[in-house]
């Protein structure tokens, strides 16, 4: 990997809707901008705009909570129908208290809420939620393939989001999904300065690549989901953001 990273966000990606082509759009983006993709360049892409492409909205209109829902509601101060979609979009409650609810989602996050938002959703949509993508690293594949095949490049896609941590206040943004790229880097057996050998170190790559995007993304209305990385990519074999879940038996905080 280079000395020098940039991170450049992409000018120009409109308001995504359910079938938009996501690769379509930043492709016109980097055309219109006159910044073509080199070889072994990472695009982070939101996940709101993949969710919104995907179609992932709920109307909580619609949704009937079931007693489990209402009662969870009651303890969490939560309006009942999200919750319903909260528990439908997770395998496990984890912890809850007055304001948020933490579970295991169905995808393997721990997480907030599920990961279901209403911000930046338009003004005439209050009762619409949205969800994170089905299989945010078939949609960082997808993503890959169509803008490789476009560019005739290697290059690598991560779906980010952003995450509390525990332990440590705000949130950072870390890969939901990745392609071309490796999204954990396996560390252990190399040797530091002096020799040691390395024994447990393991490099979560595709987050700290989807954190430094976030600088340029922004949190807010900032309007710009896609980023263009350059000078990032190390040598080391391709994983999914699926090897970023720590499996339940190894949680100690579960």
């Amino acid at each position: 990997m280079a000395g020098r990273v940039s991170f450049a966000a992409l000018d120009g990606i409109p308001e995504a809707r359910p079938g938009d082509d996501l690769a379509a759009l930043i492709a016109a983006a980097l055309d219109a901008g006159k910044t073509p993709p080199a070889p072994q360049d990472i695009l982070v892409v939101a996940q709101k705009v993949v969710s919104k492409a995907e179609n992932r909205y709920v109307d909580l209109a619609t949704v009937q909570p079931s007693s489990r829902a209402r009662d969870l509601a009651a303890a969490a101060d939560k309006d009942p129908r999200l919750v319903e979609v909260i528990l439908s979009e997770s395998d496990e409650v984890i912890r809850f208290k007055p304001g948020v609810i933490v579970v295991a989602h169905r995808l393997g996050f721990v997480m907030a809420n599920a990961g279901i938002d209403r911000s930046n959703l338009g003004p005439l949509d209050g009762e619409r939620v949205l969800l994170l993508p089905r299989d945010p690293d078939a949609t960082a594949e997808s993503l890959r393939r169509a803008l490789e095949g476009r560019y005739g490049i290697p290059l690598g896609v991560i779906v980010s989001d952003s995450f509390g941590r525990a332990w440590r206040n705000g949130v950072v943004n870390v890969a939901l999904g990745a392609a071309g790229l490796p999204a954990l880097i396996d560390a252990r057996g190399r040797h530091d300065r002096d020799g040691r050998s390395l024994e447990v170190t393991q490099i979560a790559f595709a987050d700290a690549v989807a954190a430094g995007a976030a600088l340029v993304m922004g949190e807010g209305d900032e309007g710009t989901p896609v980023v263009l990385v350059r000078g990032a990519f190390p040598d080391a074999p391709v994983h999914l953001a699926a090897a970023l879940i720590r499996p339940k038996a190894e949680d100690l905080f579960r």
